[in-house]
């Protein structure tokens, strides 16, 4: 059974970071391109990085070039997301799924794990 588990999120303040982390099962974790998606209330789910098998290909959103870094361990079966500078814009939802421009998994999601930034 495909999953994935996302943790690490809370309540920060502007120009604060997080490190998210998703542990994905039920599939061959090291053979699949792995992303991060958010969703914040009322809007639907957009991409914020993904990364490629072997680590060597990353993409982000144009919101996330430069504070927002996106990292595996194949050994874990883990991917992480490590986010600086946060804004208030940044408060969603966090998910993780396999693919790297689009889920490639769709019909399995996690819960996410809530970012908050806020004063």
């Amino acid at each position: 059974q495909v999953q994935f588990v996302e943790s690490g999120g809370g309540l920060v303040k502007p120009g604060g970071s997080l490190r998210l982390s998703c542990a994905a099962s039920g599939f061959a974790f090291n053979k699949n391109d792995m992303s991060w998606y958010r969703q914040a209330p009322g809007q639907g789910r957009e991409l914020v990085a993904g990364i490629s098998s072997d680590s060597y290909g990353r993409n982000y959103a144009d919101f996330a070039h430069g504070r927002f870094t996106i990292s595996r361990d194949n050994d874990k079966n883990t991917v992480y997301l490590q986010m600086d500078g946060l804004k208030p814009d940044d408060t969603a939802t966090y998910f993780c799924n396999a693919g790297y421009y689009r889920p490639s998994m769709e019909n399995y999601w996690g819960e996410g794990t809530l970012v908050t930034v806020s004063s």
